[in-house]
C-alpha cells in the first residue's frame, strides 16, 4: 500500500458517486505497504479504502474480491467490496483496475501479546473453514514457482554466504513440495500475508483481516507459518517466541484441528514462509519501483528468521 498512481480528487469522487456510497469529502494517500496504490476515502455516508492495483490484472482480481465477499457473507470480519448498480465490484480508475472497500475500525497491534495471538489464530482457522466452499481457484502467485524464478534475479546482490543459504533452502523446499506428506496437507484459499499490519484491533477485540491481494489456494499450514513468523517472532533477533507460538497454534487447532502431516511439516513450512518473504523483500529492495511514499522493507529481517528456523526447528506441542 503505497502511492504509485496519483489519483485526482474529481476522478475518485466520480467513482464514489457511481457506487452510491455518498459524496467524497476527503482523499488521503496511504504510505504503508509496497504493492498497490491506496487511499483513505471518506464520504458523507462512511469511511472507505480506495485501491488501484498496480500488478494484478482485471483477469486475476475477481478471485481476491469475490473471496472477500464470500468471507464477509460467512461472518469473517474482512473489508467488503462495494458494488455498482449492476453488482460489479471490480472497477477502473486512472486506467487501472480499482476497488472500494469499507474501512475497518481499530488499529494495528504491532506489539502483540498472547491474547492477540490467540485471537488471530482462532480467526485464521475460521477463515480457512469459511473458504472451504469458495468456488474460484487461483494459485498462490508468490509460491514455490515464483521463488525459483526470482532467486536467480536477486543472487547478484547477495554475499556468498547469503547465496549459499538461499539456494540451499530453495532446493530443500523443492524436495519438501515433492513429498507425499506435503501432498497430504489440507489446502484452500489462504491470506498468505497476514502480518501484524494486516489485522485490526480495538483493544483486544479483533475487528478484521484485510489486504487479501496476495491470497491464493495453497496449504493452510503455509498461512499458519506466515503468521507464526510475524505474530510470534521477536523482531530484533528473528527467533520464535514459543509462548506466543503455542497460544496461536492452540487457538487455531481448537477451531480447525491440525492433522498429522501438518504437525510433522510445521518446521519445513516455517522455513518456507521465511524464504518467501526474504525473496520478496530482496526483490523489492534491490529492484524497486518508483512510487510516492514507498519504503521497501529491510530484507535482512527474514534472512535472520530463516537462519533461526533452519537451526531451531519447532513443532507445536499442543494437546
Amino acid at each position: 500500500m503505497a502511492v504509485f498512481t496519483e489519483v485526482p480528487h474529481h476522478d475518485a469522487a466520480a467513482l464514489i458517486g457511481h457506487l452510491g456510497i455518498g459524496e467524497l469529502t476527503a482523499l488521503k494517500g496511504i504510505a504503508s505497504g509496497i504493492e498497490n496504490t491506496n487511499y483513505f476515502a471518506d464520504t458523507t455516508k462512511g469511511r472507505y479504502v480506495l485501491t488501484l492495483f498496480e500488478r494484478l490484472s482485471h483477469e486475476q482480481l475477481p478471485f481476491y474480491l469475490h473471496l472477500m465477499k464470500h468471507l464477509a457473507q460467512h461472518g469473517v470480519p474482512v473489508p467488503d467490496p462495494q458494488a455498482d448498480e449492476t453488482g460489479e465490484i471490480l472497477h477502473t480508475l486512472c486506467g487501472k483496475p480499482a476497488a472500494v472497500v469499507n474501512r475497518l475500525e481499530g488499529s494495528h497491534q504491532l506489539a502483540p501479546d498472547i491474547s492477540h495471538c490467540e485471537s488471530v489464530g482462532a480467526m485464521l482457522a475460521r477463515m480457512h473453514l469459511a473458504g472451504a466452499d469458495y468456488p474460484r481457484h487461483q494459485p498462490n502467485l508468490r509460491g514455490l514457482a515464483w521463488w525459483a524464478e526470482t532467486i536467480p534475479v536477486v543472487l547478484p546482490h547477495l554475499t556468498p554466504e547469503q547465496r549459499t543459504l538461499i539456494e540451499s533452502e530453495l532446493a530443500y523446499q523443492q524436495q519438501v513440495a515433492a513429498s507425499a506428506a506435503y501432498e497430504a496437507l489440507p489446502k484452500g484459499p489462504i491470506h498468505a500475508d497476514l502480518f501484524r499490519d494486516n489485522v485490526m484491533f480495538v483493544g483486544h477485540q479483533l475487528t478484521g483481516f484485510f489486504d487479501f491481494y496476495f491470497a491464493g489456494v495453497d496449504t493452510f499450514l503455509f498461512d499458519v507459518a506466515v503468521c507464526l513468523n510475524d505474530w510470534c517472532t521477536d523482531l530484533e533477533s528473528g527467533r520464535l517466541v514459543e509462548e506466543r507460538a503455542l497460544a496461536f497454534v492452540g487457538a487455531y487447532d481448537a477451531v480447525r484441528p491440525l492433522n498429522s502431516s501438518e504437525r510433522r511439516l510445521m518446521p519445513a513450512l516455517l522455513r518456507a514462509a521465511a524464504l518467501r518473504f526474504w525473496v520478496s523483500r530482496l526483490w523489492d529492495f534491490h529492484l524497486p519501483r518508483d512510487a510516492s511514499m514507498l519504503k521497501p522493507h529491510d530484507p535482512t529481517h527474514f534472512e535472520r528468521v530463516l537462519s533461526h528456523r533452519v537451526a531451531e526447528p519447532w513443532h507445536p506441542a499442543i494437546a
